[in-house]
């Protein structure tokens, strides 16, 4: 089913995008972003667009105009939500290409946003299927935040970065970027240093290779509720495995569907 995703300026319409954003976050009656803010954005220029199937409201997307550390145009994409009962596959891919179109025609040549490295069908959605990049590892950057996804825990996330015009985004874009295939890469010796073990608890092992990989669990957010130790466990470990690497030079070259990262260097 095809949906139609339109730049949202009306303030119903605005009203109608921060509500739907509270629902996919779990804060009915607290939207993550006010419609306030949504109408200072939208009127000064900016990202604000709503996805709709047969009439219905089912997707937002919220980003902003800055500056890259050396001047250059860049979009920060805070916020993307669809309706967990949508009916139009690939929803969000259709909104995140909509929004680099929108960027490419006003010059605008990198997009960043960021994501928590341990929900996996999101690392895979932004590495995999978008073709961004994830350069930095951020500590609690939020601090608490109190939605049905983040509640009890620190809010670590990593950087993403999306080159728009690069021969990655594009494609990713025309749905030809090439697999990651984690038995190949260990048989060329991947070493492993982050695994899901027996009971779903997280198992490294310090390695030195030229490529790690590095597994997350298939539901963190599911661990938060039904056990928060071990939730806790998987953020420590992943800051030290990931985080780590990222720190000595590491580069995450993709993520897999069932969960690994993989990182590469240079000089190993």
């Amino acid at each position: 089913m095809t949906a139609e995703i339109r730049q949202l300026d009306k303030l119903e319409e605005l009203r109608e995008v921060a509500d739907l954003l509270a629902v996919v976050w779990g804060r009915p009656g607290e939207p993550p972003i006010s419609s306030d803010i949504l109408r200072a954005l939208a009127h000064s220029g900016n990202y604000v667009a709503g996805a709709y199937v047969d009439g219905r409201m089912t997707g937002g997307l919220v980003g902003w105009l800055g500056r890259t550390p050396g001047g250059e145009p860049l979009m920060h994409s805070h916020i993307l939500g669809v309706l967990p009962d949508s009916e139009a596959r690939g929803l969000g891919f259709d909104m995140k290409q909509d929004q680099r179109r929108w960027c490419l025609a006003r010059g605008v040549r990198e997009m960043e946003w960021t994501t928590d490295p341990l929900i996996r069908r999101n690392v895979y959605f932004n590495l995999a299927k978008l073709g961004a990049e994830a350069p930095e590892y951020l500590v609690d950057f939020y601090g608490q935040m109190n939605d049905q996804f983040n509640a009890g825990d620190e809010s670590d996330r990593l950087l993403m970065r999306w080159r728009l015009d690069s021969r990655r985004a594009e494609e990713a874009a025309a749905g030809v970027l090439p697999e990651l295939d984690v038995k190949k890469l260990l048989g060329w010796g991947a070493a492993q240093v982050l695994s899901v073990g027996s009971r779903g608890e997280p198992v490294a092992a310090p390695a030195r290779s030229r490529v790690l990989l590095c597994q997350v669990p298939d539901d963190i957010v599911a661990t938060r509720r039904r056990d928060p130790a071990m939730a806790r466990e998987w953020r420590v470990a992943l800051r030290h495995a990931l985080g780590d690497a990222l720190a000595r030079g590491y580069v995450i070259s993709g993520a897999t569907r069932s969960g690994w990262y993989v990182l590469e260097s240079g000089t190993e």
